[in-house]
């Protein structure tokens, strides 16, 4: 686990709650705006953040992420803009993580060996990678390795006891068990399912384990959090910056205001969970 990863995840285990992981799209609707809101997360309450790296084709992604994507893509977002992004934020913030989330084609194009090793040098904590399952990690977990960042694996809904420890095994940085089958933003999730599932996880790894998909408010960022290590909200706070968007396109006056409140709800949420014994 990255040094940034382990201090969070133990500081949290120390206040003895979960961590808020907030996921945006980086340079939506634009750069600068996008490095307001990431520059905001951490006094508003996220613990880790999440970013997206955009993509033309993002298959795991609901139409609310998509079209923010789009929105990056169409502004002119490069993937060497996601990792000056990340630098510009570390000169103010040298301890929030910050995972990058997104698909393999953009790294291939960039060079592999050389986008991990320029992701480690601007701060980057760790990388989610959609269409990489774990039979293909090989294609980039040597570059990864050799960067000291972490690989966090998926482990779907769908995953059997007998799956789970082979997703678990050799794994790092934390498990992101995704509660929903289907694409990000597609209906709520339900929490007693969830923690029957983070039960079964936490038996087979020592890792952190954190939930995503399907938590839009609050309310269910609470019940998250009360049976997992962090509850991550995606889809829920990028169409809140969707809703501020001017007719044309681009920010609203309140967009960066907006989105860090609706943060600051989710983390007084997530805050005020009561551990599962």
């Amino acid at each position: 686990m990255s040094t940034r990863l382990a201090n969070r995840f133990a500081a949290l285990k120390e206040e003895g709650r979960a961590g808020l992981v907030t996921f945006t799209m980086a340079g939506d609707p634009d750069m600068k705006t996008s490095l307001e809101i990431m520059r905001g997360l951490p006094g508003a309450g996220a613990d880790i953040i999440e970013i997206g790296m955009p993509h033309s084709d993002p298959i795991g992604d609901g139409p609310v992420i998509q079209l923010a994507g789009n929105r990056s893509l169409k502004a002119g977002t490069l993937m060497s803009d996601v990792l000056d992004m990340v630098r510009a934020f570390r000169r103010d913030d040298l301890s929030t993580p910050v995972i990058l989330m997104g698909y393999i084609n953009p790294i291939l194009n960039f060079g592999i060996g050389q986008f991990f090793q320029a992701a480690a040098d601007d701060g980057v904590d760790g990388f989610i990678m959609v269409d990489v399952p774990l039979e293909e990690e090989d294609l980039i977990r040597g570059a990864a390795d050799r960067a000291g960042l972490p690989i966090i694996r998926l482990l779907p809904p769908t995953a059997d006891d007998a799956r789970i420890a082979t997703l678990v095994n050799g794994a790092s940085g934390f498990l992101y068990h995704v509660a929903l089958a289907g694409v990000t933003g597609s209906r709520d999730v339900d929490a007693t399912a969830v923690e029957a599932k983070v039960k079964r996880i936490r038996a087979a790894t020592s890792l952190p384990v954190a939930v995503g998909f399907g938590i839009k408010t609050a309310d269910r960022a609470r019940a998250i959090a009360s049976v997992a290590d962090a509850a991550v909200v995606g889809t829920a706070l990028v169409d809140r910056i969707a809703r501020n968007l001017t007719p044309d396109g681009k920010a609203g006056p309140h967009l960066v205001a907006d989105a860090l409140a609706f943060v600051a709800e989710l983390a007084a949420g997530v805050r005020s969970a009561k551990k599962a014994a």
